[in-house]
């Protein structure tokens, strides 16, 4: 079966029906950034045993009328459809490639009963070598649904590898998410405290308490917050991490021609610093036309569009040079090209270029919308965003910028395909660099604290994930999508999920005793640590004059497993 939709090439994928057993998938939570998944030459065998759909010989769709089977495994169209049911996750991979061609794209799409497509992923594929599709869909209906395998390319031929579909219970979902955050968020720490002879100090008491974490929730703030201490109060009770909605942008610190006022941005970016936040750049340029200082849009000479926006970037950036975690450089650049069609095509990679050199040490991110919110749009997916990042470091002078990814997550109103943003962040994450969540936002709509809790949770439970800023606040701050506290700051539902997870992703004060072991004759202790900075105690109840206090970092770098040693003199 053949159809066209919005320009791509729709093949019907029908195959093996086996009995479902979730409970040993593992697949949708490997991650292709740790993982060879993009053009090798043999695709491994899958370790996975059952599934709703299975198939481990190569599939090969054409785009011919017909499907054909023959000893090598082609398939034809069959029979058989797919039940979904609501409520579940579907996760979704195989390997794929190209018969004839070179680097398409080949996507996975999901096909309801009365016609709908759901997309659930996709992948650069190329001619003679496999490439790892995954992917999945989160139905909010029961019923049947027909799988394809898309393309842009109505003539392409595509192979297939390995398919498998998945299915999860939101609880086997939700426990996947908890092993990995026990892994990739923390590390387990072993305090040996002993004598200057070596012998064991027993019964000695350390406490803890972290003082920084390493991955930060924050939010972003707007100028009401100057007018506002409650607002002010509000927030720096919170959040340690923060962007600005507008203040920094052109438009607003340069009204008109020559004429900068940095008044209300260096005034926010003050009381961000006395109340030790941090401050995300938002943003240097943006490329979307509307979006100019208006004196800006009228100028039709390139040089001098040139001049002004070299103007520009030195400005903002020499003046809060050191005092930002990060840049967006040249905003929404695959949703729009001003500076492209004002300037030529490598225009924003020659910004990125300029910044770098302005201030090596910060991060330059990419920062899209509809990436890892919207597979039904096609204009900065996940590849392509990928393909814009790796198009800037391929310019000359760019190949060791700092670069970042800024996924802004403005979701709609309905359950989020948990699925494809963890394919999103996986395809996005193999680029090696920091992916941020940078303008969280979900309009108000009766699952909203569901739907925020079950996004923030995806995100923090993928390695690949640093940071995430929630576009939100109380009613005061005129966040008027994502309102967390009413006019009294008193927390809305998604207020209260907010709090909960900036609770939840703090290491709580502790205190452990350390315990004689009889195999090794050291005093010894062991505890799973969230990554950050700690202040330590260890004292000890009946020992006068024993304490020592220090700091210690906590980080993946150091591994799972970190031994800490204690010594005093006696």
């Amino acid at each position: 079966m053949n159809s066209i939709k919005n320009g791509f090439f729709l093949c019907m994928l029908s195959l093996l029906w086996c009995l479902v057993d979730s409970r040993i998938s593992t697949d949708p939570f490997s991650h292709s950034h740790s993982l060879n998944t993009e053009c090798v030459m043999k695709p491994p065998q899958s370790s996975e045993t059952q599934g709703l759909l299975q198939f481990s010989r190569s599939v090969e769709a054409d785009s011919g009328e017909e499907w054909k089977i023959d000893g090598n495994g082609a398939i034809r169209e069959m029979a058989q459809r797919i039940q979904l049911h609501q409520g579940n996750i579907y996760s979704f991979s195989a390997w794929v490639k190209l018969r004839e061609g070179n680097d398409k794209k080949v996507g996975v799409v999901f096909r309801t009963e009365n016609g709908r497509l759901v997309h659930g992923g996709e992948v650069r594929a190329k001619q003679g070598c496999w490439t790892l599709l995954k992917g999945g869909i989160v139905p909010d209906f029961s019923g049947p649904v027909d799988i394809f395998f898309e393309s842009e390319n109505r003539e392409a031929k595509i192979s297939a590898n390995n398919v498998l579909l998945k299915q999860f219970s939101k609880d086997e979902w939700k426990l996947k998410q908890d092993q990995l955050i026990e892994k990739i968020r923390k590390s387990k720490v072993r305090f040996e405290v002993t004598y200057q002879n070596k012998t064991a100090v027993k019964g000695a008491v350390i406490s803890l308490k972290q003082t920084k974490s390493s991955f930060l929730l924050g939010c972003g703030m707007n100028f009401r917050i100057l007018q506002s201490q409650g607002y002010r109060k509000w927030f720096a009770s919170r959040f340690k991490i923060t962007s600005f909605t507008n203040e920094m942008k052109w438009y607003a610190t340069e009204k008109a021609r020559g004429q900068e006022n940095y008044t209300v941005a260096d005034s926010m970016l003050k009381f961000a610093e006395d109340n030790g936040i941090l401050v995300r750049g938002h943003t240097v340029l943006w490329d979307n036309p509307r979006m100019q200082p208006s004196w800006v849009k009228k100028i039709n000479n390139p040089e001098d569009v040139m001049n002004v926006t070299l103007n520009r970037i030195n400005s903002v950036m020499k003046r809060y040079k050191g005092k930002l975690t990060g840049w967006d450089v040249v905003n929404e650049n695959l949703h729009w090209d001003y500076f492209e069609k004002m300037l030529g095509e490598n225009a924003s990679s020659r910004f990125y270029n300029m910044a770098s050199k302005i201030d090596p040490d910060v991060r330059l991110f990419v920062n899209e919308y509809n990436t890892i919110e919207n597979p039904k749009e096609f204009t900065a997916t996940p590849i392509k965003v990928k393909k814009k990042m790796e198009e800037i470091l391929a310019y000359p002078g760019n190949k060791n910028i700092k670069g970042a990814i800024g996924v802004q997550g403005h979701f709609g109103p309905t359950q989020p395909n948990l699925a494809y943003i963890r394919s999103a962040l996986d395809t996005l994450g193999s680029l090696r660099f920091p992916i941020w969540l940078t303008e969280l936002d979900i309009p108000k709509c009766p699952n909203q604290a569901k739907y925020m809790e079950d996004i923030l949770r995806e995100a923090y439970s993928h390695p690949a994930v640093k940071g995430i800023i929630i576009f939100g606040g109380p009613e005061v701050s005129g966040f008027d999508k994502l309102t967390l506290a009413d006019k009294n700051f008193n927390n809305t539902q998604t207020g209260d999920v907010i709090d909960k997870l900036l609770k939840e992703w703090q290491q709580k004060s502790s205190e452990i005793r350390t315990i004689f072991t009889a195999d090794s004759g050291n005093e010894e202790e062991e505890i799973s640590l969230l990554h950050g900075h700690y202040n330590v105690n260890v004292s000890h109840p009946w020992i006068e004059n024993l304490s020592n206090s220090f700091s210690l970092e906590v980080t993946k770098e150091m591994g799972q497993h970190q031994v800490v040693r204690v010594g005093f003199n006696a």
